[in-house]
């Protein structure tokens, strides 16, 4: 999902301002990309090209002692493949990375290339007796989190100074279209706290808050789990970026980043295998700071039913159930009654009568108060639906509605776990409002 705009209910009152916290990102299924490159170009061995080519193999080791270094902590094979003619500023960022890498805990970190696809290479400040510009992707994982890697793009330039190559410069092919991904540690020091359920990365400027995230993180997994059960890996990766160069970087730029609280993103799914790559839950930290803890716990436990939902969720599922479900969790036995949870809904009840029906798609890409209640109708329905038919039939039915884009699938679940139709869901829905805040 993209969208933007003010943040529902009682957190809005928590956080004075704060916005959008149940959004979740959907990244394009796996099925429905471009086919991906042939596994020979994805190892870096592109064919002939490979076995013609001194230069591929010179870069394929370049790439692959780059990633020895920062694997081992060898800063200074790390700078060996840095152009030594590269301006200070490339050297000096490039050693802030390293550093910053240091308490990072990584399960892999290595380099994919493909030869056959190199974009027009710019000379470099210095001229070089050859420039060169593969498409390298970056594969990475972070321990005790990522149960498989995740794949981002690196712009990389390369050079050729005599005999040997280097890297030359990582964000010269951005009129080309190819950007480096800039992770946490492009932005600073990163600050990393373990706990038994996850990881909380920081900055210095966040301490305070990424400490408080950390105190509460394996009670909100636990508090997931409790409702989606066991089925995933009850474990999340919380980031605070400090500045929103960074939060951009870390959500993508379809967001106004002012207008964001909390996001839960994800760089693949491939549904059929129930597969998802780099699940992060990624907190605006100034707008965080805000929250009370009672509130932050909101915030986390309904970003971590997204991340523990990914799996069984296709792009086109229904928002009102997507959203709806991620809110009935993270307010679930928070002692916070339905009318500050919901005060646009009770507001409407009482003066417009209930919604006619179910929140469309399109209110989750409003803003302010349209977005509100739209966040907050779903919230009312799936509690509705959990007071009706218990939790473990809401479960059920989030499985059914949520893996599927199709509106006949949608009422099938609806007929089959819930035992009524759309009109009838309505219908009780209403029924219930009338009672709860007429």
């Amino acid at each position: 999902m993209s969208g933007d705009g003010t943040r529902h209910g009682w957190v809005v009152a928590a956080a004075a301002g704060a916005v959008v916290v149940g959004l979740s990102v959907l990244p394009v299924p796996a099925d429905r990309r471009p086919p991906e490159p042939p596994a020979e170009r994805a190892s870096g061995r592109s064919g002939a090209l490979w076995t013609a080519e001194p230069r591929a193999r010179q870069v394929e080791s370049l790439l692959r002692r780059r990633a020895e270094a920062i694997r081992t902590r060898d800063e200074a094979a790390f700078l060996s493949v840095v152009d030594p003619k590269a301006p200070a500023e490339f050297h000096e960022r490039q050693l802030a990375l390293f550093r910053s890498l240091e308490g990072v805990p990584l399960a892999e970190w290595s380099y994919a290339t493909d030869f056959s696809d190199a974009a027009r290479a710019p000379q470099t400040p210095v001229p070089a007796d050859e420039v060169w510009a593969p498409r390298v992707t970056l594969n990475y994982a972070l321990a005790e989190v990522d149960a498989v890697p995740t794949s981002r793009p690196m712009g990389y330039l390369f050079a050729r100074r005599g005999d040997s190559w280097y890297l030359t410069a990582d964000d010269a092919l951005t009129a080309q279209g190819r950007r480096t991904w800039r992770g946490p540690w492009d932005f600073g020091a990163t600050r990393v706290l373990t706990t038994g359920s996850g990881l909380v990365l920081s900055h210095d400027d966040n301490a305070g808050l990424a400490d408080r995230v950390a105190r509460v993180l394996d009670d909100s997994v636990r508090r997931v789990a409790e409702v989606w059960g066991p089925d995933w890996a009850q474990r999340a990766a919380v980031v605070l970026p400090s500045s929103g160069e960074e939060l951009r970087a870390l959500v993508g730029p379809e967001f106004a980043v002012d207008g964001i609280a909390a996001v839960a993103v994800a760089d693949r799914v491939v549904p059929s295998l129930r597969r998802v790559e780099g699940q992060r839950v990624v907190l605006n930290a100034r707008t965080a700071a805000r929250l009370s803890d009672q509130a932050l716990r909101v915030v986390l436990q309904h970003e971590i039913t997204h991340v523990a939902t990914r799996a069984d969720t296709v792009d086109g599922a229904p928002m009102w159930m997507l959203e709806g479900f991620a809110d009935y969790v993270g307010y679930r036995d928070s002692g916070i009654p339905p009318a500050q949870v919901a005060p646009d809904l009770a507001r409407q009840v009482r003066a417009e009568g209930p919604p006619a029906g179910l929140p469309a798609d399109r209110d989750f890409h409003l803003a302010g108060r349209r977005l509100d209640l739209a966040y907050q109708q779903s919230w009312s329905v799936v509690d509705h639906l959990a007071r009706r038919l218990g939790e473990r039939s809401v479960v059920r039915l989030y499985r059914g509605v949520a893996g599927s884009g199709s509106p006949s699938t949608v009422d099938a679940a609806l007929r089959e776990v819930a035992g009524v139709s759309r009109a009838e869901l309505v219908t009780s829905w209403r029924a219930d409002l009338h009672r709860a805040f007429g």
